[in-house]
């Protein structure tokens, strides 16, 4: 079972690599149609002369303001996407492009983006993606996540140069080092922009990119990241365990909330252990063991229960029709995001079964979809 598994995963990544995604046009018709969305970029990709961002590392630190336009048909936990023929109708189509000239003209139109909500929903949502993700491909992403969920306040993707490519994984694991400063500059600049709280959440490898920034904050500025960030959510990390104590043992006060999204049955991590070499040793985004991390104020969320009618299985948390509707449902879900940092919040929002050891807290999701729907 588990050797066809991963030939489902190699067959996945075969396929998706026939798919040209190179280029996503932009289309402001989309938003005859679409509800628009406002993604804030920050990227050190290099631009292309067709204004778009590619694969290439840049020196430079570009600032964007991107329009997605979300398609009427849209359904949520679903990410439907054309690349050079979108059809805005049923399709995440990218309706404007728009490069700031400065930091302060940045920081000018984010304060105006957040002056639309109550002064307690000002937030800014940093969303840092994974491996092989395009630009446009991260924009859509993250507008169909906060979206789904309702996240309020702004939504910024830092778009790090990943190849977008299945075979691009050793390009983009040395693009992950490359990041770090351009993350940590961006974090910087919007703590000071205004916002109320500015909440990270990282996807897969950009889970290692988000610690490895942290880590380096805290080693500059100890003490940085509890007192500027509303809480750190890791989804699907692909990051070594080890790697991930050795870095949390450098903050000095760990962000909170801290969370932790799992399932035991990622395939793409399942993927990264064997090409690792580690069969049976775990990534942190398939932990099942939370005597692992017993010692570290972090919080877990198995939703291996809702992998199985999740679009993407590494990516649960976002695909899932149902983990999604159970997100969104549950009036506190901003507290879980970045406001309530009493401990007891998740056993307040979400049904699952409750195993704490120590510092660590884990919440096994139960019920099948059905029921959380």
């Amino acid at each position: 079972m588990q050797r066809l598994r991963l030939i489902c995963g190699v067959m996945l990544v075969l396929l998706t690599a026939c798919t040209d995604r190179s280029f996503s046009p932009t289309y402001p018709a989309a938003l005859n149609v679409g509800t628009p969305k406002t993604v804030f970029a920050a990227t050190n990709r290099d631009q292309l002369p067709d204004g778009t961002f590619g694969v290439e590392r840049a020196e430079g630190y570009s600032l964007l303001e991107l329009t997605v336009s979300i398609p009427p048909e849209h359904t949520p936990g679903s990410l439907k996407f054309g690349y050079r023929n979108p059809d805005p109708v049923t399709e995440f189509t990218m309706a404007g492009r728009k490069k700031f000239e400065s930091d302060a003209a940045f920081g000018a139109r984010l304060q105006q983006e957040l002056a639309k909500f109550p002064p307690k929903e000002r937030d800014i949502t940093v969303f840092v993606h994974g491996f092989n993700s395009t630009q446009a491909e991260t924009a859509f992403r993250a507008a169909q996540l906060t979206h789904d969920i309702n996240v309020p306040g702004a939504t910024v993707i830092y778009s790090w140069p990943s190849k977008g490519q299945p075979l691009g994984y050793a390009y983009d694991g040395d693009s992950v080092l490359f990041a770090r400063d351009g993350l940590e500059q961006l974090l910087r600049k919007l703590r000071v922009a205004g916002a109320g709280r500015v909440v990270v959440v990282a996807h897969s490898m950009g889970g290692l990119l988000t610690m490895e920034t942290l880590r380096q904050i805290e080693i500059q500025t100890p003490g940085w990241t509890a007192r500027n960030l509303g809480g750190v959510v890791l989804m699907s990390p692909d990051l070594d365990i080890d790697v991930f104590k050795t870095q949390m043992r450098r903050f000095r006060k760990v962000p909170q909330p801290f969370l932790i999204f799992v399932s035991r049955k990622d395939n793409v991590l399942t993927l990264s252990q064997r090409l690792r070499g580690l069969d049976g040793q775990e990534r942190l985004g398939n932990l099942d063991n939370i005597e692992e991390l017993s010692s570290l104020p972090v919080e877990i969320i198995d939703t291996t229960a809702f992998a199985g009618e999740a679009e993407s299985q590494h990516f649960v948390a976002a695909s899932s029709p149902a983990l999604v509707a159970l997100l969104n449902g549950a009036r506190q879900t901003a507290d879980t995001f970045a406001r309530d940092r009493a401990r007891n919040r998740l056993q307040n929002i979400l049904p699952g079964q409750i195993v704490i050891r120590e510092n660590a807290v884990k919440v096994a999701l139960t019920g099948t979809p059905a029921d959380n729907r």
